[in-house]
């Protein structure tokens, strides 16, 4: 019996996406998408906090303050969640062929963009009028 065309499809897309390799312990491969999902959430409250900041402190911020916090949020949140599938992909790879797992891009950018919406809220509420 042969298997459907289709699961054919997906076991070569599956062999161009994770570049062959060796099945790893099903245990790391849910780790690491465990691991996704939580980037993804963190990614998911960022642009939460963004779409937050736009519709709900008109009275709080100038329109100039708001929309660059809102858009940091919302970049942020962007580039976590596309940077959160790329990381799953490189570390699904490396377990596969026995390699040292990548350094994660994702934790400085983080700290960096969580840092810098943090400077531009406190630069706002110590130069702003009483």
């Amino acid at each position: 019996m042969t298997p459907p065309e289709s699961s054919q499809e997906g076991v070569s897309w599956r062999l161009r996406l994770l570049k062959g390799g060796h099945e790893p312990d099903p245990r790391f491969t849910l780790a690491n998408e465990r691991t996704f999902l939580a980037w993804i959430r963190t990614a998911l409250a960022l642009m939460a906090g963004g779409i937050a900041v736009e519709a709900f402190t008109g009275e709080v911020f100038d329109p100039g303050a708001r929309k660059a916090l809102a858009m940091l949020l919302l970049g942020l949140g962007l580039v976590l969640s596309a940077s959160a599938g790329l990381r799953w992909l490189h570390v699904e790879r490396a377990m596969r062929h026995g390699k040292p797992l990548p350094l994660p891009l994702l934790v400085p950018l983080l700290a960096v963009g969580g840092a810098l919406a943090t400077g531009i809220l406190l630069a706002y509420i110590a130069w702003r009028p009483a």
